[in-house]
């Protein structure tokens, strides 16, 4: 069997490295096309550097378009030239989606898209666009089948790979709060993993930090840097009113350990607050955009949470300050009051990982099921 791959972004990487474990599990098969570390770790000699389509953003792609848009034809012709048994792609639908629309019109190759569009949440007519080129769809939220089903593609919801990530054990955790001394509360600040996120969010949480300070002086602020922007929250954290721990990307083992031992996280909206939930750490969400993204996606949302713990969960127990409401005195006051009393969220937070698979068969290889199954 030959499939052809690409993912366009480390979280891609992830998710193609798991299901390429799983169908190398499960069946012969061999594979080309484009991915990162992890995947090639699976056997794919990526055709050319995956990092080249992990750009973000209207202001950051515009630059690169035009590369961009000569390697959204030079995979699908060789999609086209090598005559594969599928073409998965995984996740960055702004490239992905666009190479399986050419091999479409071009083949009669089965296309597989890993993690559905998010219909549920805004632009509910991706879904339909989507099925013109896209047969099948492996989805990572349970609530999504029924939504592409009805675009007219099949999915099977595979489960999130947050469920299979590696936990700190509990000595782990407490051997994290000895060696730094922790005798108050332990607070994660998690101001997101690109520039943009982090230029806007980290002097808002500084703030919000500093007024939690202010009720507990003994906490201890830990921020465990992404790998794109650890320069940048170095600088920026410099002006905090509190002096947070700097925890560097690579130091994967200590930031498991901080995740697990920390009593709340003040974190950017995304896939991070499922992170958290997998350690069972109670959190607050802040997030805000450009002042015109704000205005376009405020008016597209068709839902009244953008935490994803509160939406797997179908609770609204983790508090969120979006947009104009993302201003230090109101997350410094939700912070004190989880800090209370974290009850509901763990509960919410528990349901969650159940919900997106916890316990079960490892997401890679539900997908890999998934992938064998549409084929056949």
């Amino acid at each position: 069997m030959k499939a052809f791959i690409i993912a366009g972004e480390l979280s891609g990487d992830k998710l193609g490295g798991a299901l390429m474990a799983g169908l190398h599990s499960l069946t012969d098969i061999n594979f080309d096309g484009v991915g990162g570390d992890l995947m090639q770790a699976q056997g794919l000699q990526s055709r050319f550097p995956m990092e080249e389509l992990s750009v973000m953003g209207l202001a950051e792609i515009l630059p690169k378009y035009k590369a961009l848009k000569a390697r959204v034809h030079q995979m699908a012709q060789a999609v086209i030239d090598t005559k594969p048994d599928v073409l998965i792609t995984i996740d960055s639908p702004d490239f992905c989606l666009r190479v399986a629309k050419l091999v479409k019109a071009a083949t009669n190759v089965p296309t597989i898209h890993y993690v559905a569009p998010t219909v549920w949440a805004w632009r509910s007519g991706r879904a339909a666009k989507m099925a013109h080129h896209i047969d099948h769809v492996l989805a990572l939220f349970p609530f999504e089948p029924p939504l592409m089903q009805a675009a007219g593609m099949t999915c099977d919801f595979v489960g999130h790979p947050v469920v299979a990530e590696q936990v700190a054990t509990d000595a782990e955790a407490r051997a994290f709060r000895d060696k730094h001394d922790v005798t108050g509360p332990l607070i994660l600040a998690l101001p997101g993993s690109r520039k943009g996120e982090v230029t806007r969010l980290a002097e808002r949480f500084g703030e919000t930090l500093g007024q939690v300070a202010q009720v507990h002086p003994d906490a201890t602020v830990v921020v465990p840097c992404a790998a794109p922007v650890t320069t940048l929250v170095r600088e920026l954290t410099q002006s905090w009113p509190v002096t947070p721990l700097l925890i560097p990307a690579q130091a994967t083992a200590t930031k498991r350990a901080a995740f697990r031992a920390a009593d709340v996280a003040l974190a950017a909206s995304g896939t991070v607050s499922l992170e958290l939930a997998a350690n069972q750490t109670p959190m607050v969400i802040g997030y805000d955009m450009a002042w015109l993204s704000r205005i376009i996606i405020g008016r597209m949302l068709k839902i009244d949470t953008v935490t994803l713990v509160n939406l797997v969960s179908d609770t609204r127990v983790v508090p969120e300050f979006v947009g104009k409401a993302c201003q230090p005195d109101q997350m410094a006051a939700a912070l004190l009051k989880v800090l209370d009393d974290p009850s509901a969220q763990l509960d919410a937070m528990q349901l969650t990982m159940e919900r997106l698979g916890q316990g079960g068969e490892a997401p890679g290889l539900r997908a890999a099921r998934s992938v064998i199954a549409a084929l056949q």
